[in-house]
């Protein structure tokens, strides 16, 4: 789940300009390495491919069979171990980092529905994963978001 929430945030406002964790060729080939991938060229194209898609998929803008061009190619097979059944992933060498992605993104709707949503700042492009009990957590950051918001709330309310 780090690995799509990273994704989903490698292009944040800050200060209002984007900074883009994928523009920089050499900036983004360190990222995919660092997350496990090679960083080829063809890696870094379908991953921020595979972000723009994920990012309208969370803020619902966009259906999940979006994300089905990513998949092709992938296989999962069955492999039975000692130690009980294992799934083997089959995909592109450039795709899999993309494809981990999906998976991740599919786990977390499978296991957490809901819980993965854009903050709530509309001056914030972040996403979070909320792990509150009460699945009520609102922005990427209490203390960032949250707090401009609740005080340009209160602001509004006293003028």
């Amino acid at each position: 789940m780090d690995l799509l929430l990273d994704l989903l945030n490698s292009r944040p406002l800050v200060n209002g300009e984007e900074q883009d964790a994928l523009g920089d060729p050499a900036a983004a080939g360190r990222w995919a390495r660092e997350h496990g991938g090679d960083g080829s060229h063809a890696e870094l194209v379908l991953l921020r491919e595979a972000r723009d898609v994920l990012q309208n998929v969370v803020r619902r803008d966009s259906s999940p069979v979006a994300l089905s061009p990513l998949l092709e190619g992938v296989r999962q097979t069955p492999e039975l171990t000692p130690d009980g059944l294992r799934w083997t992933l089959e995909a592109p060498p450039h795709a899999r980092l993309a494809v981990d992605v999906v998976l991740a993104w599919a786990a977390t709707e499978e296991q957490l529905p809901g819980r993965l949503r854009p903050c709530a700042n509309d001056e914030c492009r972040l996403f979070l994963l909320d792990r509150s009990r009460a699945n009520r957590a609102r922005w990427c950051s209490m203390a960032a978001c949250g707090n401009r918001a609740k005080a340009r709330r209160h602001y509004e309310r006293t003028r």
